[in-house]
């Protein structure tokens, strides 16, 4: 665990600067500080949390309303295909949601093709594809039931 404050906990208690474009009770919306494009925005919950699967209900309705709200908005304000949202958070443990504008041959969208043609290809994956894993890996998800 780092000594150093969260950023984000940071920028929701106001005590570092941000380029906040929306927010409600539960998220804020800002401007990510190393955009892959312009209008790369950053949903993040104002409540530390790591995962974004760890918030309440009421939270993460708010986070993904919000990445809504907000990815229309950037649909208009700066001409792309469409806005992708992805979710990491390993480098930063604190839930944040990306909000990327992409056109077809940008840097993310090649990335994400890339990607993509990785899950198509290898050996180790396409045995996931098999029938009988994939019913078996529903099964055990649905079998996990509720917390």
């Amino acid at each position: 665990m780092s000594d150093q404050p969260c950023v984000f906990c940071e920028i929701v208690a106001g005590r570092s600067p941000a380029h906040v474009v929306a927010e409600d009770e539960f998220s804020l919306c800002l401007l990510d500080i190393n955009p892959f494009t312009e209008g790369h925005c950053l949903v993040i919950s104002k409540r530390h949390v790591p995962w974004w699967h760890d918030l309440t209900d009421e939270e993460t309705a708010s986070l993904f309303v919000t990445a809504k709200r907000v990815a229309e908005r950037i649909g208009r304000a700066f001409p792309s295909d469409f806005v992708c949202m992805y979710a990491r958070g390993r480098r930063i443990p604190h839930t944040h949601v990306f909000l990327v504008p992409t056109r077809t041959g940008d840097v993310l969208d090649g990335f994400f093709n890339a990607l993509e043609r990785f899950q198509e290809s290898p050996r180790e994956l396409a045995a996931l594809r098999d029938e009988r894993h994939l019913a078996a890996a529903a099964a055990k998800i649905r079998e996990a039931g509720e917390p």
